[in-house]
């Protein structure tokens, strides 16, 4: 009877541990699929990425603004500034200042071009050949393609908004109040708009035209200031009643300032002379 007992216990033991065992296998063959279908996941979203291209923005779509600022020294000035002048109107530029300077070293004329973007640097090796001597150029851009591409996107969201309260004071404002009200909303839209329409224009014209500062100078042998010419005696007579002029007021203004003085000397006169006379 214990014998059966024992058999019957072994058994299940047996039986006990078959079926851990079955369970351990079918777990680790479950687990094995499921890691070869997460790194089949994977590799399908590895591949995917890699296959993907990452958009690029093109570089005719860049928002660029450029500026330079030049010195040139050139043989004749006047000859110089006609020549960059031609050569900006072949490119429709135009001078936006300019100012002549002329001292006794030197003959200088500073301006401005404002010049086609798409012409910017034809434009540069054009007027650089100009000078006799580069002193300095310097040129800059600034990339404003972020800030444009946003002042879009607002205004873009701005007009929708707009459209969206004309719609409701076309067909949901009922009282007086709600036309007021929409009417304001529709009134500070509006002008949220047209900032932005402003800026965006100025933001175009900056990218659109570029700004050129030019100095053309040339060097003069130095002279002398001229003595004064020879007077005719007609200007010496017109000088005399000048400075005849001139010494009377300043007369006239020595006694305001002397007056008290003046005053004291009348009084002195007069007791000195009532005293000789006695």
């Amino acid at each position: 009877m214990k014998r059966k007992s024992l058999k019957t216990v072994l058994k299940l033991w047996v039986l006990a541990v078959l079926l851990v065992a079955c369970n351990h296998s079918e777990s680790s063959e479950n687990f094995a699929l499921e890691s070869v279908e997460v790194k089949a996941d994977f590799e399908a979203v590895k591949t995917d990425d890699s296959t993907t291209e990452t958009p690029k923005l093109e570089l005719k779509h860049l928002k660029i603004i450029k500026s330079a600022n030049v010195r040139y020294k050139v043989e004749d000035v006047k000859i110089a500034t006609e020549r960059v002048k031609h050569i900006s109107e072949a490119y429709n530029s135009y001078v936006s200042d300019l100012r002549f300077e002329n001292n006794l070293y030197k003959k200088e004329n500073r301006f401005t071009l404002k010049v086609p973007s798409k012409d910017f640097d034809v434009i540069m090796d054009s007027i650089s050949s100009v000078a006799e001597f580069i002193e300095y150029e310097n040129i800059t851009t600034k990339d404003v393609t972020s800030e444009f591409i946003d002042v879009e996107a607002r205004l873009k969201t701005k007009l929708e908004v707009k459209e969206r309260y004309e719609s409701i004071l076309r067909t949901k404002a009922k009282s007086v109040e709600d036309l007021l009200g929409v009417e304001e909303k529709l009134q500070r839209i509006q002008e949220e708009i047209e900032s932005s329409q402003g800026q965006l224009k100025y933001l175009t014209n900056k990218v659109a035209f570029s700004t050129i500062q030019i100095d053309l100078y040339e060097t003069v042998e130095y002279k002398e200031e001229p003595e004064h010419y020879k007077k005719t005696f007609l200007s010496e007579i017109k000088d005399g009643f000048t400075s005849g002029w001139d010494v009377l007021k300043l007369f006239f203004i020595g006694l305001v300032y002397i007056w008290p003085f003046v005053i004291i000397g009348i009084v002195v006169f007069i007791l000195i002379r009532k005293r000789l006379k006695k």
